[in-house]
């Protein structure tokens, strides 16, 4: 299962492209809507990142949290979850990843749930508020069942620590642009790009930078200073919620951006 990050990742380095992770919630607004979603976003995404909706998402700013709230309206669990994962891999064979958060993995059993990672065709899973040191259940289960184990870097990762992080992590590491929950911003700092070299000279895995990415300028600067992909996330949500009376305006919009974004991937 890992090699179809790895399989992407090569593809687009022989074309000169990075790639473009989109992040929805699964079932926002709702069941149906969300799968057209993921459909337009497969156009021109090269991978995906889908959150399954949480009460308490703590890194997740008021846009993705809103998210989260809707789809837990419409009733959405992890057993949804799992069946709208099956319903994409119908159509696409994109690496999917999840973020989650860990209560939902301790409430299903870490086995299982990773377990039905596998079954479903999901590719890596970020636990977002389990720190490395806390972590060794589920990279064992997720090494046992082939599915990728990634962790964040943030700004504040000192030295000894982003070491631990990138020995235990597989398929890529999830680069967080700021401090703070995620949320569209205006201006990418420096800090960012600074951080992206960091990084870099501790790993050869790939380097997918979100938390703030919202413009084809903030994605040009993240490749330029070498990351390997954009993770977009809360601009896509809010899209959604800005057009939630009119589905197909948000679907046609939705495909716009993205095609925007997937074209500042592109290096050559």
């Amino acid at each position: 299962m890992m090699d179809r990050i790895k399989d992407t990742f090569r593809k687009l380095r022989k074309k000169g492209e990075k790639a473009l992770m989109p992040f929805v919630v699964i079932g926002d607004p709702d069941y149906k809507t969300s799968l057209q979603i993921v459909k337009r976003l497969s156009k021109y995404a090269d991978m995906l990142e889908l959150g399954i909706p949480f009460s308490d998402p703590i890194a997740d700013g008021p846009t993705i949290q809103s998210a989260d709230v809707r789809a837990l309206k419409k009733g959405i669990n992890t057993d949804i979850a799992f069946r709208f994962i099956k319903d994409i891999r119908k159509f696409t064979q994109m690496p999917i990843g999840l973020l989650v958060y860990y209560n939902l993995i301790y409430q299903r059993g870490i086995a299982r749930f990773y377990r039905e990672c596998k079954s479903t065709g999901v590719d890596s899973v970020l636990a977002a508020d389990v720190p490395i040191e806390e972590a060794g259940e589920i990279i064992r289960e997720a090494r046992k069942n082939k599915v990728s184990s990634v962790f964040i870097v943030s700004p504040l990762t000192e030295k000894e620590r982003l070491k631990k992080i990138v020995k235990n992590t597989r398929g890529f590491v999830y680069i967080v642009s700021r401090l703070g929950v995620t949320g569209a911003r205006k201006e990418l700092q420096r800090s960012t790009l600074e951080l992206i070299m960091r990084v870099r000279s501790h790993t050869k895995l790939p380097l997918c930078v979100g938390f703030g990415i919202s413009k084809p300028e903030h994605v040009r600067a993240i490749c330029k200073a070498g990351a390997d992909c954009a993770i977009i996330g809360s601009a896509i949500v809010k899209i959604i919620e800005k057009n939630l009376k009119n589905k197909k305006l948000m679907l046609k919009r939705i495909e716009e951006y993205t095609k925007k974004l997937k074209e500042a991937t592109r290096t050559k």
